[in-house]
């Protein structure tokens, strides 16, 4: 299972933690989420019903994503999608630096 950079036990300090270490926490036993784009209307809805705890989805240009080292798994996005385009993803890839950049721009001063 890919772990992303730092130490998956570090990732455990938090949302702030695992953004700081581009790691998911080593307790979540469930992979994360994946929305697939083409089948995306861009409703947001995901987005704004992502626990804050997690924060994992983002606006990405014309598409909507789920950051897999942010995302627990837990089915609150799949829930709310009127279209059903949320899908477990067992083999996610690490996030790319430029949307880790973005990322720790919308956290800066947040809890």
């Amino acid at each position: 299972m890919p772990w992303g950079k730092g130490s998956p036990a570090a990732a455990g300090d938090g949302r702030a933690g695992r953004v700081a270490h581009r790691a998911r926490s080593e307790t979540w036993k469930k992979p994360p989420r994946r929305i697939e784009a083409s089948e995306c209307i861009t409703c947001d809805t995901c987005l704004r019903n992502c626990p804050p705890e997690f924060g994992a989805i983002f606006d990405r240009g014309l598409d909507v994503i789920i950051v897999p080292e942010l995302c627990s798994g837990c089915p609150v996005c799949v829930m709310v999608c009127p279209v059903d385009c949320i899908y477990v993803d067992e083999e996610w890839k690490e996030t790319d630096p430029d949307m880790w950049n973005h990322i720790e721009l919308t956290t800066e001063g947040q809890p």
